[in-house]
């Protein structure tokens, strides 16, 4: 039986393909690949911009263990390429390394059937020693942003990427950074929890040390995907540490998270360069809780959950919140912290009371009472905030009557304000209301303080003279100055401070010592103290560029009045004050004589007119030789005489409230201040 002419065609051209494939596919296995190495590497060249070439031998066998295919499919041998030695050069000013990419030795299968719909499909690729150095300089251009040109019809699918010994260069002059990482596949029996990659990180950022290990899924998933990617790091840079545990979704971007984190270092302040959130100096900290959130356009929101840690030896717990994009000028900081129980060593820092060994570091005069730490203003207009801090129970010495703190912060556009800082102080509370404009070269301040009900027995826990006494004490403050910390402030600031004591009581022991009443303090002693009469104690003081100048001071009591009278240099830290005691009654042996409060803030000294001493003392004697003892005395009575001290008017005067000029305007170069209005 003949075959049609047809069928015989149509055998005769399926042999003849079957002949061409076979001859095609000897021709794959018997061919020389070294000899494309130039056009290959050519052709690399032109796509990427960048030299590109194989040094050493390239391959290729036909593998047909397939396991992951099933039926005929299997059985199709699979070409397998082998290139050693493999360099992608860099652009001419990058001069971290030679080469971009160096591998070692990189092997490659290729789908054949995904040829046919032009897509050229990778199973798996194994890196054996790849070096990658990504460089970014100052001016923002890196070394991985290649050569584009126009779109292709082909397209290139990767299934697995497996690496051995590899290794990634990162160099970025913006972020002064220089860090290598050490990136390994882990083998099959240590890839659990769907961690498939093991690291290490080694370097510098921002001028710290930086080293830390951990593992997370596999490499290609860090392309965009919708399920979880497990991440687990440990990483240290200079003091402070960084624990993460979670999972990440669509990791090239950030598309969500969701971490257990943990901080700690020696300040949160040296957080700044690597979160970019603007945090205050603080004692070393340690601080626990749940990171979740997500990029969005330009920005993201992150919320740090329900934190709990230490600050020094000071519990911390609460919650904040990150935002930033698209509609917000700056990023912007939210949320509460709290601490029951607060160290007053670890708030100094925050208010300016840094120690003795910090003011050593910085060089800071010995003598200086007021704190001479820089406020670093340079870095305020990097953030937004608005968060509220709370400290229920202050632990402190026994010198310190201060019990609690509440304090919302507010940060815009460069502008720091505390509205309100208020303080538990001696069974009272201490109001204020602090501005702080550091968009200048020089911070402008407006301060506005407010002490109602201090109770005189707890203001002065350590001074056993004033525990019995009885009494309150109500003040206002309003200043304003200009200068780069607490103490430049305070020396050129402007104002008025006022304070007062409405009725109460206070040691007759005392006020005796005050006045030098000798025979009194014997007595007193002998027979023990007792507490005298206050009607009032009223103090009024104008600033003028840092100096306290007293236009009203004096205590006023049943038994004695004590104008005072010089004035406080907050700029000098120096005080200057004259105490002239005067009795109401009749005073036996008085060596009354004027007082004077002198000395610095640190080291005060208080001393006596040391010529009226003497002429008292010596008319005692030479009296007491023409006359009887009781006439000898006479010098050392105080007869004294029922004055008053003009309670009434001085209270007066104190409760109005204070008033100050603008930031940088003093008295001296305007007109007298108005008087503020009658507190309520």
């Amino acid at each position: 039986m003949f075959m049609s002419r047809s069928i015989k065609i149509f055998l005769w051209s399926g042999i003849g393909i079957l002949v061409a494939l076979a001859l095609c596919l000897l021709l794959l296995a018997t061919f020389d690949w070294n000899r494309a190495k130039p056009w290959l590497s050519s052709r690399v060249a032109d796509a990427t911009g960048r030299p590109f070439a194989i040094n050493g031998d390239l391959s290729l066998i036909w593998n047909r263990s397939r396991s992951n295919l099933s039926g005929w499919r299997r059985m199709i041998p699979w070409p397998l390429f082998s290139a050693r030695d493999v360099t992608l050069g860099n652009p001419d000013w990058a001069d971290a390394s030679p080469n971009m990419a160096e591998i070692g030795h990189a092997t490659f299968s290729i789908n054949p059937l995904a040829l046919l719909n032009k897509k050229i499909a990778v199973p798996t690729l194994v890196l054996d020693q790849p070096n990658l150095t990504l460089q970014r300089a100052a001016g923002g251009k890196n070394n991985w942003t290649l050569k584009s040109g126009e779109p292709s019809a082909w397209q290139f699918e990767l299934g697995r990427l497996a690496l051995n010994e590899g290794r990634v260069r990162v160099v970025d002059a913006i972020k002064k950074a220089d860090i290598t990482i050490a990136i390994n596949t882990l083998d099959e029996n240590r890839q659990t929890d769907g961690y498939r990659t093991g690291w290490k990180v080694a370097g510098s950022f921002d001028g710290a040390k930086v080293s830390g290990k951990g593992k997370a899924g596999p490499l290609l998933a860090l392309q965009e995907q919708e399920q979880p990617y497990p991440i687990d790091a440990d990483l240290q840079i200079g003091k402070t540490e960084i624990d993460v545990k979670g999972t990440l979704t669509k990791p090239r971007s950030l598309a969500a998270a969701d971490i257990r984190l943990k901080l700690s270092g020696a300040s949160m302040a040296h957080l700044y360069p690597i979160t970019g959130i603007l945090l205050p100096e603080t004692p070393p900290f340690a601080t626990e809780g749940r990171l979740q959130g997500a990029r969005s356009q330009g920005g993201g929101d992150w919320t740090y959950q329900k934190f709990s840690g230490k600050v020094g030896s000071s519990d911390l717990a609460g919650t904040l919140r990150y935002e930033s994009g698209l509609g917000l000028p700056r990023p912007h900081l939210t949320g509460t912290v709290e601490s029951r129980e607060l160290r007053f060593e670890d708030l100094g820092p925050l208010i300016g009371a840094d120690s003795s060994g910090s003011k050593a570091r910085r060089g800071a005069p010995a003598g200086k009472a007021l704190p001479t730490q820089a406020f670093r203003t340079e870095r305020w207009t990097s953030i937004d905030a608005d968060v509220e801090f709370k400290g229920r129970k202050i632990i402190r010495g026994k010198n310190l009557p201060i019990d609690d703190l509440v304090a919302e912060l507010h940060m815009k556009d460069g502008v720091l304000s505390f509205t309100p800082l208020n303080f538990g102080v001696a069974d009272g509370n201490l109001t204020s209301t602090i501005k702080l404009d550091g968009r200048d070269e020089e911070i402008k301040a407006e301060m506005k303080i407010s002490a109602r009900r201090l109770k005189l027995n707890e203001l002065f826990p350590t001074f056993q003279a004033m525990q019995a006494s009885l009494g309150e004490i109500n003040g206002d403050a309003e200043l304003s100055g200009t200068g780069n910390s607490v103490s430049a402030l305070l020396a050129s600031s402007n104002g008025e401070v006022k304070m007062l004591i409405d009725q109460g009581t206070i040691s007759k022991l005392l006020l005796e010592q005050i006045g030098l009443n000798v025979g009194s303090v014997v007595l007193i002693e002998l027979f023990g103290d007792r507490q005298v009469r206050l009607n009032c104690l009223a103090g009024d003081f104008a600033v003028t560029n840092g100096l306290m100048q007293a236009r009203t001071f004096v205590l006023d009591t049943e038994e004695a009045v004590l104008p005072i009278t010089g004035n406080i240099d907050l700029a000098k830290e120096q005080l200057d004050l004259t105490i002239r005691p005067q009795s109401k009654g009749l005073r036996l042996v008085s060596l009354r004589t004027p007082l004077y409060v002198t000395g610095s803030f640190k080291k005060p000294a208080i001393n006596v007119d040391k010529g009226v001493l003497a002429a008292k003392a010596g008319s005692a004697v030479a009296l007491s030789i023409f006359a009887p003892v009781a006439t000898a005395l006479l010098p050392l009575i105080n007869a004294g005489e029922a004055r008053d001290s003009g309670c009434s008017r001085l209270l007066t005067e104190a409760k109005k409230n204070p008033v100050a000029p603008p930031p940088g305007k003093s008295y001296r170069n305007q007109s007298k201040p108005a008087q503020g209005k009658k507190a309520g």
